[in-house]
């Protein structure tokens, strides 16, 4: 709804510090009081302002509600950018940054002709989506730089913790990204494989639960060298614990290292920029794209990982019985972020759901995810539904018994979920598709009513064309309530 100027700030939700809202990566905003299915049309809703960012965006912006700077009290809207920036602004009006930083530190985001990648141009600074820690109030996020020296170039991932309310650091970072896991691998010497900065890429967003910050990277265009690595590092802390328990340190720190091939190579974390989601119990769920598969290697693949004071481990995994055909056709099984669905009834009440490349849907039961039976099918898990759609480069959305995905030149898609099974086919879908490369949707509600179904048309992007931002009834995606194109010049983005 348009805000009129004067209003005082006012928020609809508890606030957006993580990427798809929340750790399952469900997407869903349930406490949503003001936008409803009747409202949102172009007669009541629409663009309020614009502000200027100095680089490309592929971070999802972050929001925190009732942020006390020096004068008064702002809803903060936070941007990453590709220029290696974070920008702090007024989400309610239109106006300069509250605060604006910038991560350079005497070096520049890396060119993207320093790769031979176009995947991500015109540079690469900050990909992958930060995290907000609003008890402490630090923004987590990581930057890639480049430094010139009398050697050459030398490149770096730094994580940085950043105050939300002036954007300086904390904790002792920033911290360049970097370490070593045993194998035999590409790239290895003498039995050890170290993170080579240069052709990794951190695409997936950053995942912070019980104090650990975790960092998962991808690779440029499958440049060589190339492995999925998770790191997890203690996230930093202002103040001791009072509670008798063991207080967190002050300082940034490495904790553990998770190589997906350390005897092989690629096996890379994409997921479409979604962030890895994690459970009650703080097990890390991670889907990788094509690599080597077998023993310690996990190309293709649906990880559970779990950390163990300084260690990172896999403690189950799903793996589609056609890997080696996945792997050999370039069809990643990990295109798309995993979702948790929340407790279903019946004998597999902890689910997690997941579609890449291929366009197939796996259902995968969190407490015994079936491992890898070369059978000719994936019978061990809870369901799979294949050819769902053409493929798919994005994280799906839940609420209220509906899954929505968004695939490949294809309408968005609804599908229900009852009793922990999905519908084996959409039960409604947009009126228009979405080309290249489909879209994440969310989802704003209010509670199990007036559900709103949110996504944004990118496939102009290689032409600079413009994005246009759709919104349906969740109950029928059918029924699209307001685009904004439909306008004039009015909303476009």
């Amino acid at each position: 709804m348009p805000n009129r100027g004067g209003d005082p700030p006012s928020s609809a939700t508890a606030g957006v510090f993580t990427y798809h809202n929340n750790l399952a990566r469900t997407g869903l905003n349930p406490h949503e009081t003001i936008l409803t299915p009747e409202n949102v049309n172009s007669q009541l809703f629409g663009k309020l302002f614009t502000n200027a960012v100095d680089g490309y965006v592929y971070a999802q912006p972050l929001y925190v509600p009732g942020v006390s700077l020096p004068d008064g009290l702002h809803n903060v809207l936070y941007i990453a950018t590709e220029n290696d920036s974070v920008y702090a602004f007024d989400a309610d009006r239109a106006g300069p940054p509250l605060w604006h930083a910038s991560l350079l530190e005497g070096g520049t985001p890396v060119p993207y002709t320093d790769f031979g990648c176009d995947q991500i141009v015109p540079q690469v600074g900050i990909t992958s989506t930060p995290a907000i820690d609003p008890a402490t109030g630090t923004l987590y996020v990581v930057a890639m730089v480049k430094f010139r020296s009398a050697n050459g170039p030398r490149y770096a991932h730094r994580l940085h913790a950043l105050d939300i309310v002036s954007g300086a650091e904390k904790f002792g970072g920033p911290v360049s990204i970097g370490g070593s896991v045993r194998g035999t691998g590409e790239g290895q010497v003498r039995g050890s494989i170290a993170f080579d900065p240069f052709p990794q890429l951190n695409r997936a967003g950053l995942a912070l639960t019980n104090g650990v910050v975790y960092v998962a990277f991808a690779s440029h265009c499958d440049l060589q060298w190339f492995h999925g690595w998770v790191f997890a590092y203690e996230a930093g802390n202002s103040q001791s614990s009072n509670s008798g328990a063991k207080s967190r340190p002050t300082k940034l720190r490495l904790r553990a290292i998770y190589n997906t091939t350390p005897n092989g190579f690629w096996g890379s974390i994409w997921q479409a920029g979604g962030a890895p989601p994690i459970d009650a119990q703080g097990n890390i769920f991670v889907a990788t794209g094509n690599g080597t598969f077998g023993g310690v290697d996990y190309g293709n693949t649906l990880l559970k990982l779990r950390l163990r004071e300084n260690s990172l481990r896999a403690v189950d995994f799903f793996t589609p019985f056609d890997e080696k055909v996945l792997d050999k056709q370039d069809i990643d099984f990990g295109a798309s972020g995993p979702v948790l669905l929340p407790d279903q009834p019946g004998g597999h009440p902890h689910l997690v759901v997941s579609v890449g490349k291929s366009g197939s849907i796996y259902v995968v039961d969190r407490d015994g995810m079936g491992t890898f039976v070369d059978k000719g099918s994936d019978r061990q898990i809870v369901q799979v539904i294949r050819g769902a759609m053409a493929g798919n480069y994005a994280t799906p959305a839940y609420w209220n018994g509906h899954v929505y995905f968004g695939g490949l030149n294809e309408p968005l898609k609804a599908f229900s979920l009852t009793n922990g099974r999905l519908s084996t086919a959409a039960v409604s879908h947009s009126p228009g598709i979405f080309q290249y490369p489909g879209t994440s949707p969310s989802v704003s509600a209010d509670g199990t009513e007036n559900g709103v179904v949110w996504a944004l048309q990118n496939d102009e992007h290689y032409r600079s064309g413009p994005a246009v931002l759709h919104a349906y009834d969740a109950t029928d995606l059918s029924r699209e309530l307001y685009n904004s194109e439909v306008a004039g010049d009015r909303d476009v983005a």
